[in-house]
């Protein structure tokens, strides 16, 4: 199933991100964290890919396994950021082959260089709208594209305004729905999305959450993502960041709150950053679990 169809139904759509195993552990590991999360009903499940196409053949084996193992639509990462063309589209012709319609199409992070080494990566491609562009143009309608969208702007943009107008750009070239950067203040969320609106960027855009679950985790959060803490979940950090328990039920909880927030607001969708842990993400799957069965049944009233 195409993505962009899911969305022009009346519900939220709630979907998860997993990412693939170190080289050195089996495709059976994220495998079983599929297996426990398929009952949750996701509407799609996202894999992951690393810098510069690290994961590759694992991103594209996992989708395909999605799909074929238990029947769940998937979302395929797609970077483009050191790829030559001819890298991508062998990646475009094995997806379509493996049945896999839908891909998250992204700039990427550079791959690290260790010291005294270069990239040896192509130069075909510098922007995610490029590669937007690219997949509409080799196969045109074979795939439903996402992109990423960052409620406080992209960390390399020396503005919010900037980083909207490449957003817009993204969108134009051909891009159905996107995906946001996690955030824990969804009053920024809500302001992007009005920001979203004036500039007549009507593609449904699903919200980023992420539940919190030990102090190192956070740190490393804010680090990579540039996401900013809010007053009331800085005090919660605090107050718990030495009580390990305490710390991932006020996470999880927070997430949860951050959850209903949205989805009472009337978000087009949530995506879950499971970090590979389906106990976590069951619990606040069960926290929303009424709210989200009142939306379902509310959608399909006449």
């Amino acid at each position: 199933m195409f993505i962009r169809d899911l969305f022009r139904r009346r519900r939220p759509v709630v979907s998860f991100e997993i990412f693939p195993p170190k080289r050195e552990y089996p495709l059976e590991t994220v495998y079983a964290t599929v297996e426990a999360l398929r009952d949750l009903g996701p509407d799609f499940i996202s894999v992951t890919y690393g810098a510069g196409g690290s994961s590759r053949e694992r991103t594209v084996d996992i989708a395909a396994a999605v799909k074929d193992r238990w029947g769940l639509t998937p979302l395929a990462h797609l970077t483009c950021l050191e790829q030559t063309e001819a890298e991508v589209d062998a990646v475009l012709d094995t997806l379509r082959e493996r049945g896999v319609h839908n891909i998250l199409a992204l700039r990427g992070d550079p791959p690290q260089v260790s010291l005294g080494g270069s990239s040896s990566g192509g130069e075909d491609f510098h922007f995610a709208a490029d590669l937007v562009r690219h997949i509409t143009t080799r196969h045109p309608g074979a795939f439903s594209i996402g992109a990423a969208a960052y409620p406080e702007g992209h960390a390399t943009c020396d503005s919010l305004e900037e980083d909207l107008r490449h957003l817009k750009e993204k969108v134009e070239a051909g891009v159905d729905f996107l995906v946001t950067q996690l955030f824990f203040d969804n009053d920024l969320f809500f302001r992007f999305a009005e920001r979203l609106d004036a500039m007549d960027v009507r593609v449904p855009v699903t919200a980023g959450i992420m539940p919190v679950l030990n102090a190192r985790q956070i740190g490393r959060i804010v680090s990579l993502s540039g996401a900013s803490i809010p007053p009331k979940f800085a005090r919660i950090m605090a107050r718990y960041e030495n009580a390990p328990e305490a710390l991932a039920d006020a996470g999880i909880a927070y997430a949860t709150e951050q959850i209903i927030d949205l989805l009472s607001w009337g978000v087009a969708g949530v995506h879950l950053y499971t970090m590979n842990r389906p106990d976590v993400t069951r619990r606040i799957m069960a926290n929303i679990a009424s709210v989200r069965s009142t939306l379902v049944e509310g959608a399909s009233s006449p």
